[in-house]
Order: C-alpha cells, then sequence, then structure tokens
C-alpha cells in the first residue's frame, strides 16, 4: 500500500508513537492520533504533521472502553474522510507483585491490551472495506512471543500481550477476503523507561546482542514495511536487537 493520500489511526502519540506518526506523515498520509492523558504529546506530534503539510486530528479515547473505540474511528473518518490504517500502540506497562495481583488487574490488562485491539479492528474494518483493503498493526512484546516470562511482577502484561499475538492472527485469517492485513510488532529495548538509571539503561545494553538500544526510527521502519507490503499477513515481528537469540 502507498500512503499517498491515505489516512492513518495511530493510538498512543507520545514518544515512540509520535515517530511513527511522523514517519506515515512523511509517506503522504493524514494521521488521526488518540491520547488518553499525555495531551500536550498529541497535540505536538499534530503540530509537526501538520508542518509536513498533512492533516492531523487529535481525539482523546480511553480504548479499553469499546464505546471510546468506535468514537475514536468515527472521528477519524468524521474528519480525514476515510481509513486505510490502524496502528494500536497504546499499552499500560505496570509491575504488580503477585501477592497484589487481583483478578480485575488482570482483566484491566486484557481491556487495554486485547479488548481494545478488537474493537478497534471491528470498528475500522467497515472502512478499510469501503477503500477495498487496509493494514492492521497490532503491538506486542518480543518476550511474550519469545515465550519468555523472565520479569516477575509483568504476569498480567505478559498474558496480555500473548493474546495479542494470537488475536492478530486470528484477525488476519478472518479479514484477508477484504484485503485487510493484520500484522504485529513486539519491540524490545527500543528506549530506556521514564526515569531509568543509568545502571538500568547500561544493564539492558549488555543482554542486548547489539550492545544498543534501538530508538523509535527502528519501530516506524517496521511500521512502514508492514504497511507497505501486499501479501504478509499474521505475522509478529520482534524488533529486539537480537534478544530473542540471547
Amino acid at each position: 500500500m502507498h500512503l499517498q493520500g491515505k489516512v492513518a489511526l495511530l493510538t498512543g502519540g507520545k514518544r515512540i508513537g509520535a515517530n511513527v506518526a511522523l514517519a506515515l506523515a512523511r509517506e503522504g498520509a493524514d494521521i488521526a492520533l488518540s491520547y488518553r492523558r499525555s495531551r500536550l504529546e498529541a497535540d505536538a506530534a499534530a503540530d509537526a504533521i501538520r508542518a509536513l503539510g498533512r492533516r492531523a486530528l487529535v481525539h482523546q479515547a480511553d480504548v479499553s472502553i469499546p464505546a471510546h473505540c468506535d468514537a475514536l474511528v468515527d472521528a477519524a473518518v468524521g474528519s480525514l474522510g476515510r481509513l486505510d490504517v490502524l496502528v494500536h500502540m497504546a499499552s499500560i506497562y505496570q509491575a504488580i507483585p503477585f501477592a497484589s495481583l487481583s483478578p480485575e488487574d488482570l482483566q484491566s490488562s486484557f481491556d487495554v491490551e486485547v479488548k481494545s485491539a478488537f474493537a478497534l479492528a471491528r470498528a475500522a474494518v467497515p472502512h478499510m472495506r469501503t477503500a477495498g483493503g487496509g493494514r492492521i498493526v497490532n503491538f506486542t512484546d518480543w518476550l511474550a512471543v519469545s515465550d519468555r516470562p523472565r520479569y516477575k511482577g509483568y504476569l498480567a502484561y505478559y498474558v496480555a500481550k500473548k493474546a495479542v499475538a494470537g488475536l492478530t492472527e486470528a484477525l488476519a485469517l478472518e479479514l484477508a477476503d477484504d484485503q485487510v492485513l493484520v500484522n504485529a510488532i513486539a519491540p524490545g529495548p527500543i528506549l530506556p523507561p521514564e526515569g531509568a538509571t543509568a545502571d538500568e539503561t547500561a544493564a539492558v545494553e549488555r543482554a542486548t546482542p547489539l550492545g544498543r538500544w534501538g530508538g523509535s526510527e527502528e519501530i516506524a521502519k517496521v511500521v512502514l514495511a508492514l504497511v507497505a507490503t501486499d501479501f504478509m499477513t499474521g505475522e509478529t515481528i520482534r524488533v529486539d536487537g537480537g534478544r530473542h537469540v540471547r
């Protein structure tokens, strides 16, 4: 798919998401961005998109609520006229010790990671069908697709991200007749978490075969590749600097 004149909806317009949005805009797409709390970051990304000569929409949504997903897609199509690409990056990465983990915590992770991906796809697909096809890119995690629950305290996150990979495969099969290609990205060490210490950052570098953090541009490159492809669907691509082979 060529992006000139197309419309992409991206959930999560902060940090990596902002760079992905700009990469899509540089290829000619108009961009709808959602945010939950980070309005300033989303507005900054939208301003940068407009500076490239593309249209941009910013819309607040809690994607764990299906009605918000419907409203987000409606706003994107209503403002920008169509929908060709959905990049679902919104996520919650939160450590909860097992002794404190409740069924509600697990459900919350599934709502944010899995239910949202389904609800957004369900809302987006009719518009993609009208356009003759589309692309959906979900986000999972390198550990979840490598069958390696390495870090304690992330049970809910790990299980939900593993489900995202399964949902991606199932959606790819369901939507193939509509020429809607569905793939996922499994990031590894891309950007240090906010608040990470120098020692923590260096430890990740030592554990990564390529010896460095990837940077958000590496995610943007893979998103562009998954949008461009016309024959790859149901795949999950690890972007982890080789962490899964060590």
